[in-house]
């Protein structure tokens, strides 16, 4: 059997990243940028008021206070948003909002809270530093400043600073694009009634979301029946538009495999030496790679996280692909099947100091491991761990 390092250097050759785009910023929350992002203007762009009041030179109010205010004149009222430009003459003072241009010749601006508010003379009751609530230009970003760095993942406020800044588009490592395809003539979707023998179709849905999870798109979820023409001619149909095709079913040793009988030409089938999810298979269909994953649920996703979710993210330049690799304490003796590497579900305590098992083993309780917090890998050479061993966990939370 192949083991489990081999299959993950076989199928993270597969996953490889898409050239760089531009996109909107508004589509690009997420994503990495592939490109720095420099300045191309000044942050504020301006000299602007940092408080709604009066902008003053403040040797004219240096003796202002509550007991002896000083009046003056106000000879403008500046919106946020005015454009023309505005000079203030010592002995006077304008109106002023948050955000709108600090006239020439003014030094500071008093907050109306220190004023009566008047629209005509006004009393200012406090005295003002030369600069006090004032924003300089270029005091944030100056022009030619490396603000946003390649291999950053855009977060709300680089988007913030770029749209600043006036930039429409950002380059970024797009998502890759992931066709997920469920086999089996038993599946029916979610919704339907069920006819004897026929299960709700749940793999295509949990792998798609693993995928979003994982920071990728889906080009498509979609079920086939145990038909090799059927099968092909639905791959074929969304296959060109993927970056990466995962199925899941089909693959094992039996008759009715269909991904197995409809793809001995393109993909290698395998067995891995793991417990759960030994038969895989990977390769390349009408141009785009493929991993073929079982069809049992814990089975298909143990081997998303083992063998697709890191390169996945690797090739879309996300930080740290892979899961948190933990080791902690056993609360309980286990045995695991010596040949193969198991991964048990199971559930963190003691501040993550220990782990318990969570479940049976076996690759169709998937209950189990929609509650489990991570992962327990046992190695390949241990059959037997006793209560108190140091275990490698995975953390999924």
């Amino acid at each position: 059997m192949r083991s489990v390092d081999e299959h993950q250097r076989v199928v993270a050759g597969l996953i490889t990243p898409r050239a760089p785009v531009d996109v909107v910023i508004g589509d690009a929350l997420g994503l990495v940028l592939a490109a720095d992002v420099v300045a191309p203007l000044a942050l504020p762009g301006f000299d602007n008021s940092a408080m709604d009041g009066y902008a003053v030179v403040a040797e004219d109010v240096a003796e202002a206070t509550a007991d002896r205010p000083v009046k003056l004149v106000v000879a403008e009222d500046i919106p946020a948003g005015r454009t023309d430009s505005l000079t203030l003459q010592p002995g006077t003072a304008h109106r002023i909002m948050t955000g709108a241009p600090l006239p020439a010749g003014a030094t500071a601006v008093v907050p109306v809270e220190a004023t009566d508010g008047s629209t005509e003379t006004v009393s200012i009751r406090a005295s003002v530093r030369p600069g006090q609530h004032v924003r300089h230009a270029g005091e944030d970003v100056t022009p030619g400043t490396t603000v946003l760095h390649a291999g950053q993942v855009l977060s709300p406020a680089a988007l913030g600073l770029a749209a600043a800044l006036g930039l429409g588009s950002l380059r970024v490592v797009p998502r890759q694009r992931v066709l997920v395809m469920s086999t089996g003539s038993e599946l029916v979707a979610p919704g339907t009634p069920l006819r004897p023998g026929q299960i709700y179709e749940s793999n295509a849905v949990m792998l798609a979301a693993a995928v979003r999870d994982a920071g990728a798109d889906v080009v498509t979820s979609s079920m086939s029946e145990d038909d090799v023409e059927a099968f092909r001619a639905e791959l074929r149909k969304h296959a060109r538009d993927a970056d990466l095709v995962i199925t899941t079913g089909g693959v094992s040793a039996g008759a009715y495999e269909v991904v197995k009988d409809s793809l001995a030409d393109e993909v290698e089938f395998v067995k891995v030496a793991m417990q759960p999810g030994m038969p895989q298979g990977s390769g390349v269909v009408w141009g785009t790679p493929i991993v073929t994953l079982p069809g049992n649920p814990v089975s298909a996703l143990v081997s998303f996280e083992v063998f697709i979710r890191a390169p996945l993210r690797a090739a879309m330049g996300l930080p740290h692909p892979h899961r948190p690799h933990l080791s902690v304490t056993l609360t309980e003796a286990l045995t695991s099947p010596p040949g193969r590497r198991q991964f048990r579900r199971g559930v963190l305590g003691a501040g993550g100091e220990e782990v318990t098992t969570y479940g049976p083993p076996a690759s169709h309780h998937l209950r189990w491991l929609a509650s489990a917090d991570c992962l327990l890998e046992i190695g390949e050479d241990v059959a037997e761990l006793p209560a108190g061993s140091p275990v490698q966990v995975w953390d999924l939370t």
